[in-house]
């Protein structure tokens, strides 16, 4: 038990520890051709980054407080 409580904080730490180098390819590989109609090749950073239809920006105001439900037809129990 101690050596779990000892060792429990050490691999916290040893996981908290990341890689900061700046993205490249692995040795004798390249990064995909540039997309069509694209003069340039895109950065690793570049291919990282989301398209906005992959994580769209919410369009709807959150709600403030609860609310009752109104009746829903097809919240139905489980069939046995």
């Amino acid at each position: 038990m101690r050596k779990l409580l000892v060792s429990g904080p050490a691999l916290a730490l040893l996981c908290s520890c990341g890689q900061t180098a700046d993205l490249r390819p692995a040795e004798g590989r390249v990064l995909p051709t540039a997309p069509f109609g694209r003069d340039d090749q895109p950065r690793a950073e570049e291919l990282l980054e989301p398209a906005p239809q992959a994580a769209p920006e919410r369009s709807v105001e959150l709600r403030r407080r609860s609310e009752e439900r109104e009746d829903d037809p097809f919240d139905l129990p489980p069939e046995d």
